[in-house]
């Protein structure tokens, strides 16, 4: 060992781990694997390149299957089919032997030499190295005026503020994640998570590529889900052990809506003359009442499912095969 990797060694980044998630990016896998190996290799120390091949159609899995056989240090993991970028994530990060865990995209926008940048951040203290792309090559109102408005409201609603929740380049000590589960698109909440434990978040800009080959997997209906899953880990956040502050706090909302409007019912027909029963009331009650069950019924769905996988220790994938892992 160097003297290069002695003086990583104690600052306690030893071993790095790349996880990258792919999902048909046959074109974009080869130049990534070159532009960060050779990052990787300047760097020094031990590593790991972990691909995941989250159910690629096109012909990602070849590509993968054929550098591999040529790097040793690149491992793959292959889905039997598409379950998505967050599971991808979780099953590299379960399989890294790496005592840091850098995450970022396969698609090349992200620039692999920003690694060692957000690996000295960690080296300061830090916990968790955000990435933030500030100058991002992207359409204004179709990616980039969505993407702003979704995080000024996570980090007004988690408290955590960044500027960038949907940048997947972050460098994470590995203690960080090991007590986090990831579901639907829980991946980019990671740094909530790790706040909400007492890990210190650190904030950096880094360099966003137009995309070389192929087209964006992202559109304004994952706005939707990102919103979603914002409530849940909201509420897995503030009600997880008392979840009867919530559902008693809206059951006493709803009753007093009910309460109020049957008083104004009551005073219109004994002061006003007017009838005992109005069209308006039953709708406003049905549309209530069925937004408020409704919304529970997806947070009580949302606390079973994860029952459901974690106590089985059932994971969120199904792996079809694995390479260069020992």
């Amino acid at each position: 060992m160097d003297r290069e990797d002695t003086e990583r060694g104690e600052r306690g980044l030893k071993a790095v781990s790349v996880v990258i998630p792919v999902f048909n990016e046959e074109q974009n896998i080869s130049p990534l694997h070159r532009e960060l190996k050779a990052v990787m290799e300047e760097m020094g120390g031990e590593y790991e390149v972990i691909f995941v091949d989250d159910g690629s159609g096109d012909g990602s899995g070849d590509v993968l299957r054929e550098l591999a056989q040529g790097d040793e240090r690149m491992k793959v993991i292959e889905f039997r089919k598409n379950f998505g970028q967050t599971a991808a994530i979780a099953a590299g990060v379960e399989h890294a032997r790496g005592e840091i865990i850098v995450t970022m995209d396969g698609d090349g926008q992200n620039d692999p030499r920003d690694i060692p940048r957000l690996l000295r951040r960690l080296e300061e203290g830090y916990d968790v190295a955000s990435g933030w792309r500030k100058k991002r090559e992207e359409p204004f109102l179709r990616r980039k005026f969505p993407s702003i408005i979704a995080n000024k409201l996570i980090s007004l609603l988690t408290r955590v503020k960044l500027h960038d929740y949907g940048c997947t380049l972050k460098a994470y000590r590995r203690d960080v994640l090991k007590d986090v589960r990831l579901y639907g698109e829980m991946h980019r909440f990671i740094p909530a998570y790790a706040s909400w434990v007492g890990a210190r978040i650190s904030e950096m800009e880094v360099t966003d590529h137009p995309r070389r080959y192929g087209t964006s997997k992202y559109g304004l209906s994952r706005t939707v889900s990102i919103v979603l899953d914002l409530i849940t880990i909201l509420f897995l956040q503030h009600y997880s052990t008392k979840p009867i502050r919530l559902f008693g706090g809206a059951g006493m909302i709803s009753l007093s809506v009910g309460a109020i409007a049957g008083l104004f019912v009551l005073y219109r027909r004994v002061f006003l003359g007017g009838v005992w029963i109005s069209p308006m009331i039953f709708i406003s009650f049905l549309f209530a009442i069925m937004g408020v069950m409704l919304t529970l019924m997806g947070l009580i769905a949302e606390i079973i499912i994860r029952t459901y996988h974690e106590s089985q220790g059932k994971p969120i994938y199904v792996v079809k095969s694995m390479i260069n892992f020992k």
